[in-house]
């Protein structure tokens, strides 16, 4: 698994906070589970934390946003990383095992369509294509590029995706195939988008997506595919996220800290520590697109406060969602839950 390091001058600036309030008397440990697309961010920021406070273990695991929403709702870990929002089944479970949550978003996302450097004749592919590519119909009968488009040669079309787990893969199938967790089974899956990047590297005419964060970490060997919704093609970037024209593929991405932990002084101050301010500075160094000002303060204070449950009303994913959908303000979070 690639290892995230955050510069001496983030971590001077992060630091500042958790020492005055702990420093190296604060002992414990913080279990964190969950998606891959998040966890370049979260092991940037445990590095952070534990470098201020070496009594506490961080231990991370990746296994999808999915996985890592059973553990939190089994009372097994203290923190969930999600691509995607909870869905109702998913707090229904919580509920039954009597585990309340928090959540909180931490970033905006693109989620990347890529192609090999080596490939030469994909450039930007209309939803539609990339729906006749991935949709359940898909399987078994769409396996060269000249079936995508008749101008693409008859080369065989090699695929690389999340698994079922992902909440990426969720949020994917929803905004290309139009349901989530619905797509073709017969491509290569991973929870671990190191293995998708370097499956898509090494075949020019292999194609797959994930979050943007590995996209940036692996440009000399990945190539972005634009995405056309019928207003032109539009490649992932902070400014087509921020502006919101690289639709249907930009998504909010969050932890969800279960309350009852939060109590301990470990998890509240690692919470706390995750969405310092100063941490915006390694969201955008990772790729990610960073909330407003607004959005910031507002997760802050629904953490401070112990606010349980979900902005998103526990839909699972939802596409449409824009960056100002978390400043606290009730009529754009209806807009967000509108657009589905």
């Amino acid at each position: 698994m690639r290892s995230w390091q955050l510069s001496p001058l983030v971590l001077t600036t992060l630091s500042v906070g958790i020492v005055a309030s702990c420093g190296k008397t604060l002992s414990g440990s913080v279990k964190v589970d969950g998606s891959s697309t998040v966890l370049p961010l979260s092991q940037a920021i445990a590095g952070a934390f534990h470098e201020v406070t070496p009594g506490v273990q961080v231990a991370i695991d990746v296994s999808g946003s999915g996985s890592g929403f059973k553990k939190l709702c089994a009372g097994r870990i203290d923190i969930a990383d999600a691509s995607r929002p909870i869905n109702a089944l998913e707090s229904a479970e919580c509920k039954t095992h009597h585990v309340d949550y928090i959540e909180l978003p931490i970033a905006f996302d693109s989620i990347s369509v890529v192609v090999s450097a080596k490939n030469t004749f994909v450039d930007c592919l209309t939803v539609s294509e990339l729906k006749a590519i991935w949709e359940p119909a898909a399987e078994g009968k769409i396996k060269t590029w000249n079936q995508v488009r008749s101008t693409f040669p008859a080369q065989p079309l090699t695929l690389y995706g999340p698994g079922r787990d992902s909440g990426t893969f969720d949020y994917f199938a929803l905004a290309i195939v139009g349901t989530e967790s619905s797509g073709r089974k017969d491509y290569t899956q991973s929870e671990d988008d190191t293995v998708i990047e370097r499956g898509v590297a090494a075949d020019p005419n292999a194609l797959g997506y994930f979050g943007y964060t590995y996209y940036a970490a692996n440009k000399d060997q990945l190539k972005l595919v634009g995405v056309d919704n019928g207003h032109g093609c539009v490649r992932p970037s902070e400014q087509t996220v921020t502006d919101a024209t690289y639709q249907p593929l930009l998504r909010p991405l969050f932890i969800y800290v279960n309350a009852a932990a939060a109590a301990r002084r470990e998890v509240a101050e690692f919470t706390r520590f995750y969405l310092a301010p100063a941490s915006t500075q390694y969201v955008a160094k990772l790729g990610y697109v960073p909330l407003s000002a607004a959005a910031q303060a507002t997760r802050s204070s629904r953490f401070a406060k112990g606010v349980e449950g979900s902005a998103l009303g526990g839909h699972g994913s939802v596409t449409g969602v824009k960056l100002n959908a978390f400043d606290d303000d009730e009529e754009e979070r209806t807009k967000a839950l509108l657009v589905q």
